[in-house]
């Protein structure tokens, strides 16, 4: 297996599976480094220097490691119930969030919301957001009136990768839809 799909297969572990290959995370998302080697190793081949280079490599800055590369964790997308450590900050006036046509008609009744997630993911620009938005088909971008959020009390967070995150997004802090983006 690629170390493109090892890292997807890791993804999944440290954000919602991490049973799969029997292991734990600690209250913080932590799993251990050489937990996790060898329960992935049950069934694909990890060295411990592949997974340095998959943190060290991944465009998306997904994992973070502790000061000794000892533990390792998902920076943020997790289903199951992990405190991060997120800082909250103050947002930009405006976040971006790219979702695919055929939500467009639920997010506008509904907002935003996090499902399967803890948080809603947001981006700072709109290429950002368009990229997201076409992983589920034709892309839609909507612009968060962020700044008005924070006024009213909402919170936000920033990971260590740059993903803006808040619990949700009602309905009436999202301008209308930017544009139907060409994929």
């Amino acid at each position: 297996m690629s170390l493109t799909g090892i890292s997807k297969f890791i993804a999944l572990i440290l954000r919602h599976k991490p049973d799969a290959v029997g292991i734990k995370l600690d209250e913080h998302g932590w799993a251990d480094v050489d937990a996790l080697i060898k329960g992935i190793n049950k069934t694909r081949s990890l060295t411990e220097e592949e997974l340095e280079e998959i943190v060290r490599s991944d465009d998306k800055q997904r994992y973070s490691f502790n000061e000794d590369h000892t533990m390792i964790r998902a920076n943020q997308g997790h289903s199951v119930p992990v405190d991060v450590e997120l800082e909250e900050v103050k947002p930009p006036l405006y976040l971006y969030h790219g979702s695919g046509e055929k939500y467009a008609a639920s997010i506008e009744k509904q907002g935003l919301l996090p499902k399967s997630r803890l948080y809603v993911h947001l981006s700072g620009d709109v290429i950002t957001a368009k990229k997201v938005g076409s992983r589920h088909g034709k892309p839609v971008v909507y612009k968060v009136l962020s700044g008005k959020m924070a006024e009213d009390g909402f919170r936000f967070y920033r990971s260590v990768n740059g993903v803006w995150l808040t619990e949700r997004v009602p309905p009436e802090y999202l301008a209308p839809i930017l544009e139907v983006l060409p994929r």
